[in-house]
């Protein structure tokens, strides 16, 4: 390890350990923040309704909302400790320059009177040269921001503005990356987009992140690792797939609204009337609108409604996909049962408890999933 700027040896992305540990108590009027947790490497979902205080924690780690008590490390770093005897740690506040953190807030934040450019050359100048791992021209290229690098800010989609924000706060060389709802602006096709870059930020650069979502299926699509809030608590943490089947999640989370945002590559875009075909994991599915080039990666929506299981193969169907699968997990949550499936990719069906008894599936069964070409929907602006 090599010593930092604040004379401590940071702990590396890849490192196994913690990424950050805390336990911050901040309080408002009516209101508590009182959580204590740790994040591993990978990306972490913070998850609950509005009003839980998902975006005070990220403030918090950040270092722009001071904690009325606890302790934050980041890197194995102390960035802030309230002190005192029962602690044992002395008191310390690190400024949000100091933390080594890159934030990407709900509506971007971008300097309006600065070019695309400008903005994300200004992340890059707050860092001290030898703290430099990542160069403008590094972040404008994986984020595929080229064509826009010249254009004012103000004239950018909403899909655009959020891919300069996660620009700028890259080409500060943060440790770990927060995004607070980053994805709750956009449209669906323009989500697909983001959830596709924030993809490759992970995969390509292992910059850790911890994204704010009230949206389970974002959660499901990009987190390896779930923390619940609710009312200022910690009420439930581990992997989205077990954390989904908490009778507390269960309460707040909207399952008629469930997608599986899976990545998929193009195998023949749309022709005509013909429908196009993409791969996900090893099933290959017909959809109506697949445009782009083949062995592009995509992001597909498929509601975990509309998704129907056959026992056997069915024959004589209108539906154009059917996909042998295998079922890993049964999840009854608010009456609901939710069923995950192995398709060579994660897929999740809601399913009524009766059909799971009549059919007599429980985990190992081998079944056939059955899904309608316009019940896939791929994400991609690239479309005539």
């Amino acid at each position: 390890m090599t010593p930092n700027a604040d004379g401590v040896s940071a702990k590396r992305p890849g490192d196994r350990e913690p990424i950050a540990r805390f336990h911050i108590i901040k309080e408002f009027s009516g209101f508590t923040l009182d959580c204590e947790a740790q994040f591993s490497s990978g990306v972490t979902a913070v998850f609950g309704r509005s009003g839980s205080g998902k975006t005070t924690l990220l403030n918090c780690l950040a270092g722009m909302v001071r904690p009325d008590d606890g302790y934050i490390e980041i890197m194995g770093r102390p960035v802030y400790s309230s002190g005192g005897n029962s602690s044992g740690r002395r008191a310390t506040h690190l400024p949000p320059e100091r933390r080594h953190i890159g934030y990407v807030f709900q509506d971007g934040m971008l300097f309006p009177h600065m070019s695309v450019a400008a903005n994300i050359d200004y992340g890059h100048a707050l860092v001290a040269p030898d703290r430099r791992t990542l160069r403008p021209d590094d972040v404008i290229e994986l984020l595929e921001l080229g064509p826009l690098v010249d254009r004012p800010v103000g004239g950018l989609s909403g899909g655009e503005a959020q891919r300069v924000a996660l620009a700028r706060a890259l080409a500060a060389s943060p440790e770990l990356l927060l995004l607070d709802e980053p994805l709750s602006s956009l449209d669906a096709v323009m989500r697909g987009v983001i959830i596709r870059y924030l993809k490759k930020v992970w995969t390509e650069l292992r910059i850790p992140m911890v994204l704010v979502s009230h949206s389970l299926s974002e959660v499901m699509a990009l987190a390896e690792d779930t923390l619940v809030l609710s009312g200022g608590k910690k009420v439930a943490q581990g992997p989205p797939a077990r954390v989904l089947g908490e009778p507390a999640v269960g309460a707040m989370a909207d399952y008629p609204a469930l997608e599986n945002l899976v990545e998929a590559e193009i195998v023949r875009p749309t022709e005509g009337s013909r429908p196009g075909q993409i791969l996900v994991g090893d099933a290959t599915l017909e959809a109506p609108d697949v445009y782009g080039r083949i062995g592009e990666r995509v992001t597909v929506s498929i509601r975990a409604s509309d998704i129907i299981i056959a026992t056997g193969k069915p024959s004589g169907l209108s539906a154009r996909n059917v996909v042998p699968a295998r079922l890993t997990e049964l999840d009854v949550v608010s009456g609901r049962t939710l069923a995950h499936f192995d398709v060579g990719a994660r897929l999740v069906v809601e399913i009524m408890d009766v059909s799971v008894r009549e059919m007599g599936l429980r985990p190992g069964s081998d079944v056939y999933l059955i899904m309608k070409s316009n019940s896939v929907q791929v994400l991609n602006p690239e479309r005539p």
